[in-house]
């Protein structure tokens, strides 16, 4: 296998002699030019695996030269390196396309993380591949499902953190899962976390992590879910419900590339990438002062939107076939039921406010009411547009009809919460403890 090549482009001598020094001792190959007009004649001469440049040079910026190799040498990924706290400088470069950034003074950890994980990205698959993988996980063949494919192919090969935006249900995490499985940090952690499913009290600790004696109960040392992910992926799923105060240590973390464990004297390094997503309107809470402004920009690096099912109605058909069989090969035994063509048409005409989990689940309680038999219109028990569900209530006891109405908003309030019955009972202003005793009574597993 033939020896990496790596562009070097520093005006100062001695960080490109740091660069070389750590380069070979990797036993990969650098090249050095001292500014901008050097570094475009190598290029020209040979093709590079990687290249390391600073924000500054004598003849323009690192940012000028992301950008020259993305237009003219797309397969080369490029890291910056940043002044300290020059937060807004690596942000530019990551949106102009650079692979990574590293501050100065240079943390040789980090530049060698970031020189394997961009040997893998050279190596990869190129877009097409990728998102012919993806196909078979983010089902659908409409203009929306293809275009989202092809951006993720191409988020995939970014280390720059991702806010995924859209409608619950959607599929946002597995957006997040299919960028992590498509880029160099396959191999390594995903760590997917529900920021509204964790008490105040304990946030700190579970992303952190803490020592033991740190405070009462914390009896040995525990990792988080920083470390947890460490050279993978940290999903921070619903991130807009991070209270104040994390969103200032997350932003602290998330610049630093370090972590202090509670109860620790001196902080970790961290190598992950941040993937985050809610669907709330992040850009409003910034503007009523309920999300830091500093951290939206920061996790708000590329966004991407995931359509809801209203806006590619063409691919329910699909999904409805691919959710049956799914559904089938977990009950064992069982045949794939026959759907009526009432049923398919009541599906394409249903307007999904709950997206595709939404279709899932309608689909697996038809399953169960048609006892693995054909599937009618009456067996989805699809919501009028009074937000009711269709049953045949109207001459049933009163008694039994509150039960109903009490059953589906706790099934929409589980289904909304990912099943989270700590975050379902605050959804419904209810306890836990009461919630515990109505899905009891109910009959609700």
């Amino acid at each position: 296998m033939a020896t990496a090549q790596i562009l070097v482009v520093d005006d100062e001598p001695d960080i490109r002699e740091l660069l070389e020094m750590t380069l070979r001792r990797m036993d990969l190959q650098p090249a050095s030019a001292e500014d901008l007009g050097h570094a475009h004649r190598l290029l020209e001469q040979q093709h590079f695996d990687l290249c390391l440049t600073d924000m500054r040079l004598p003849d323009g910026d690192g940012i000028d030269l992301v950008r020259h190799i993305q237009a003219h040498y797309p397969n080369t990924p490029v890291a910056v390196i940043t002044a300290h706290g020059n937060m807004d400088s690596a942000i530019n470069a990551l949106k102009a396309g650079a692979f990574d950034f590293l501050s100065k003074p240079l943390e040789l950890n980090n530049l060698r993380n970031i020189i394997t994980h961009t040997l893998k990205l050279s190596a990869a698959s190129h877009p097409g591949p990728a998102e012919r993988r993806s196909r078979n996980t983010l089902l659908g063949e409409s203009r929306a499902m293809r275009d989202i494919r092809g951006i993720i192919s191409k988020l995939a090969r970014s280390q720059a953190p991702v806010y995924i935006g859209g409608e619950s249900g959607t599929g946002k995490e597995l957006v997040a899962r299919l960028i992590h499985q498509l880029g160099p940090r396959a191999n390594a952690p995903f760590v997917p976390v529900n920021c509204g499913a964790i008490p105040n009290e304990l946030m700190e600790s579970e992303f952190f992590g803490h020592i033991k004696g740190s405070f009462t109960g914390a009896v040995k040392d525990k990792l988080g879910l920083f470390q947890a992910a460490q050279g993978g992926t940290l999903f921070l799923d619903e991130v807009a419900e991070l209270p104040l105060l994390m969103q200032v240590k997350l932003l602290r973390a998330i610049q630093e590339k370090a972590v202090r464990p509670v109860g620790a004297e001196s902080e970790l390094p961290i190598d992950v990438r941040i993937l985050s997503a809610t669907h709330k309107d992040l850009v409003a809470m910034v503007n009523s002062g309920h999300f830091r402004q500093d951290l939206f920009y920061r996790i708000n690096v590329i966004n991407i939107h995931v359509p809801s099912l209203r806006e590619h109605p063409e691919d329910i058909p699909v999904l409805t076939d691919h959710f049956l069989e799914t559904l089938v090969q977990r009950q064992e035994g069982s045949s794939k039921p026959t759907l009526g063509a009432d049923a398919r048409e009541a599906l394409v005409q249903y307007s999904y406010p709950g997206n595709v989990r939404e279709l899932e689940n309608i689909l697996e309680r038809a399953l169960t009411l048609s006892e693995g038999g054909n599937i009618s219109a009456q067996h989805l028990v699809l919501p009028t547009h009074t937000g009711q569900y269709h049953t045949d209530d109207t001459h049933k006891p009163l008694e039994d009809q509150l039960k109903n109405v009490e059953r589906q908003s706790i099934v929409t309030a589980l289904e909304q919460t990912k099943y989270n019955k700590t975050a379902a009972a605050k959804l419904l202003g209810i306890s836990f403890r009461s919630l515990r005793y109505k899905l009891e009574k109910l009959g609700i597993k």
